[in-house]
């Protein structure tokens, strides 16, 4: 007597309700790589049509869902096929569900569990390489249960054994990291500045404008009102390499204000993500910049440097305190006034605002606390106080000093 095969034994499952339906093989690869290095596994999903043959659907009946060749399946987002499937089943047109194993189906608790919930609830059967399981069985939700859970804890484990391999080879300073604008990468992976010298020329005006005028914004006007554009070596494309000129604007000078590269430090980890800000579907958000005693690697004077290491400092420190809060004395603002942005109400404690006041020729500042009725529409003023005597009585104590 011949020895049944593992799904034929299981086959009984198989009932007059699942064959009226379809059976759906799902086929997925999780990069483009393996869908061209790794052939004989995507043949071997694809063999899957003969199992269901087998189990007594027609040729005919056998639906081969492929487009999510070449889609990881941490998360349905971006999975077409995927959705489609589920939609399938939703739909009751479904009798049963084929893959290679589980873990082609969904790598994700959220996703694996949903599936299971839809297939119980349309009659759906699941099949893999080891049997056919009808998740309505509670041995067979049990069995189903764990093999999604060891789907996640792999992509968990796979993800941790890169992550932990980057940071090793980072902790080196031999991993390739992002070059900025002034910056480019030889053939041999060394990063060196730009040959370019206008390009050189370019970014380090930037650094000597900021020290100079002390805002970006001011950076950003001057760089305009003298026709000066930045360099840029495209990173991607036909021309990759190619150097382009391209207007300034303010968030390419914030970044190159921000970036440690430019005083020689090689840091890794800055930027992580946060999940409570990442936005479903979109991988590549919810990017925060971490202070500097959060970055993972740092290591000083591994690239050459446009500024030193305390001017980078500097810059830091300088943009922090120009950001409009609170807590900060803010941009220097038009006006005589030698504290506007530092005087502190001696009551309350918050910052004090400057008003002027013009009588006859000259125009005389005044420190106010109006706090009450700047944020409650309602209310008495705190303090005021005129600002002539009191800058009058600083300048003389810094002199002294």
């Amino acid at each position: 007597m011949t020895e049944l095969l593992p799904w034929e034994r299981l086959g009984s499952k198989v009932g007059d309700r699942q064959l009226e339906r379809l059976a759906v093989v799902y086929v997925r690869q999780s990069t483009r790589q393996q869908v061209l290095d790794h052939g004989e596994s995507t043949r071997l999903q694809y063999g899957l049509v003969e199992r269901a043959v087998g189990l007594g659907w027609q040729t005919s009946r056998v639906l081969v869902i492929d487009e999510d060749l070449g889609k990881s399946g941490s998360s349905a987002a971006g999975r077409v096929g995927f959705q489609r499937l589920v939609t399938e089943i939703t739909m009751g047109h479904v009798g049963l569900v084929l893959g290679i194993e589980m873990s082609r189906l969904a790598r994700s608790g959220a996703d694996w569990y949903q599936l299971l919930e839809l297939c119980a609830l349309s009659g759906a059967l699941l099949a893999d390489a080891d049997g056919v399981y009808d998740p309505v069985d509670y041995n067979d939700r049990l069995l189903l249960g764990l093999k999604g859970t060891m789907s996640e804890a792999e992509l968990h484990l796979l993800k941790q054994r890169m992550l932990a391999g980057r940071q090793a080879k980072a902790r080196r300073g031999e991993l390739a990291i992002g070059l900025p604008t002034g910056y480019v990468r030889r053939a041999s992976g060394e990063a060196v500045l730009d040959p370019d010298e206008q390009v050189q020329t370019v970014v380090r005006l930037i650094f000597a404008k900021f020290a100079e005028l002390g805002t970006l914004h001011a950076v950003l006007r001057y760089l305009v009102d003298h026709d000066i554009q930045l360099g840029m070596r495209l990173h991607a494309g036909l021309d990759k390499g190619e150097l382009v000129w391209r207007r300034p604007n303010r968030m390419t000078l914030q970044n190159i204000l921000h970036s440690p590269i430019y005083a020689g430090i090689y840091a890794y980890g800055r930027r992580r993500v946060d999940p409570r800000q990442q936005v479903p579907g979109r991988p590549s958000t919810g990017r925060v910049v971490r202070a500097e005693d959060e970055w993972l690697v740092a290591i000083p004077g591994l690239l050459p440097a446009y500024i030193t290491v305390e001017a980078y400092h500097a810059n830091r420190a300088r943009l922090a305190a120009n950001a409009a809060r609170a807590e900060t004395p803010g941009v220097v603002r038009a006006g005589s006034a030698l504290l506007s942005g530092l005087a502190r109400c001696g009551r309350c404690g918050r910052r004090m605002t400057v008003r002027y006041h013009v009588r006859g020729q000259a125009t005389q500042p005044e420190y106010v606390c109006a706090r009450q009725q700047t944020d409650y529409g309602a209310g008495q003023r705190c303090q005021a106080l005129a600002g002539a005597c009191v800058d009058a009585l600083v300048t003389q104590q810094v002199l002294a000093a």
